[in-house]
């Protein structure tokens, strides 16, 4: 049975989304009608997924969707370690990043871990560990609201079970200097384990800014989670990894609740390949930033230059009132990010749903 064939008895044949590559915005980057309201609140990238991973989703279901997805992700596993220049022993595949995230969480948090973590960051990780009795060492970003590297190994101790960095910072944007990130999380692996959280790390600009793979190469205590939830538009699908030595990797994985299914494989297979779509994803992000940028300046509010598909601007009023405000204008922003609640997390998307957004502002600030 052909695809045209199957797409009619299922009665798919109508979707543009599956069948017609001319008609679909999210495969060829063309305009789509703007969101009622527009979506910029979850940090997703709207023109994926991308033609190639359309057509493995849709021979997933055709051929292997009956079947368990085990030798799948094993495959998985290995184009994944390949990508990142380790042994397949050293790769956790999971469901989207949040799945390591919180696996990692329980198994050092677990009956009162202490994790040492930058305060405002992503949560997943930290407050998934503290239902299972974990501690978490808060500690304030600094004035450009950055890693405070210097407090955060201060408060390193002897019960410190995990540092949890998170490179790009969610929701602020910012990057640990190149110079300083290397040397903070090796100098830091040799007194406890450290977490890298690179979900944006594709988003990076900085020319040769540096992985904190290098160090799991190096067989130190280091474990980087990624996902396929950013550049390569598979939010929905659910898909990301972790890469740690082989040992750490077996003591996590145990704790992972549910993987990812065969859909999921075969897309995040599909994305690894389709490097057109991964070079115009970025380049729609830097277009809808640069957008951002000028905004903001136009209405002479402070924001932080991004290396993420979000920029953090300084609202200067409470969050959940420029909620409300957005949501008049038929626009979704981000949620509140304590303490940092006059401040306002707004991702990139769309150019027409990022104008709205920007037209909107303009009428909350006149």
């Amino acid at each position: 049975m052909n695809r045209r064939k199957w797409l009619q008895l299922t009665g798919l044949a109508g979707s543009a989304t599956l069948l017609s590559p001319s008609e679909t915005w999210a495969g060829s980057f063309g305009p789509n009608p703007t969101a009622t309201p527009a979506r910029l609140c979850y940090n997703e990238n709207p023109f994926g997924p991308s033609e190639m991973v359309k057509e493995a989703v849709i021979q997933a279901f055709m051929e292997s969707s009956h079947q368990y997805p085990f030798a799948r992700i094993a495959e998985l596993q290995q184009d994944i370690a390949e990508k990142e220049g380790v042994d397949a022993s050293s790769i956790v595949v999971t469901g989207g990043s949040t799945e390591g995230l919180k696996a990692t969480g329980l198994t050092y948090g677990w009956k009162g871990g202490e994790i040492v973590s930058p305060d405002p960051t992503y949560l997943s990780l930290l407050s998934y560990a503290e239902q299972f009795g974990a501690y978490i060492n808060k500690v304030p970003l600094n004035d450009k609201l950055e890693h405070d590297l210097e407090e955060m190994d201060r408060r390193v101790t002897g019960n410190t079970r995990l540092v949890f960095v998170c490179n790009p910072n969610n929701p602020t944007g910012t990057l640990i200097p190149r110079e300083r990130i290397e040397d903070f999380c090796e100098s830091l692996s040799r007194r406890t384990i450290v977490f890298s959280d690179e979900a944006y790390g594709e988003f990076i600009t900085e020319e040769d800014y540096p992985t904190m793979t290098s160090l799991v190469k190096k067989g130190a205590n280091v474990i980087v989670s990624r996902t396929f939830s950013k550049v390569y538009g598979l939010a929905g699908l659910r898909v990301g990894y972790l890469i740690a030595r082989p040992d750490i990797a077996n003591r996590i994985r145990p704790n992972a609740m549910a993987s990812t299914n065969m859909l999921a494989v075969y897309a995040a297979k599909a994305a690894l390949k389709d490097q057109q779509f991964y070079n115009t994803s970025l380049a729609k992000n830097l277009e809808a930033k640069e957008y951002m940028y000028e905004l903001f300046d136009e209405l002479g509010l402070k924001y932080v230059k991004s290396h993420t598909n979000f920029v953090f601007f300084h609202s200067g009023m409470p969050i959940g009132k420029l909620i409300d405000k957005m949501k008049a204008q038929d626009v979704q922003v981000g949620r509140p990010f304590p303490p940092l609640t006059d401040w306002c997390r707004i991702s990139t998307g769309q150019m027409n749903d990022v104008m709205k957004f920007g037209e909107g502002l303009k009428k909350v600030f006149a």
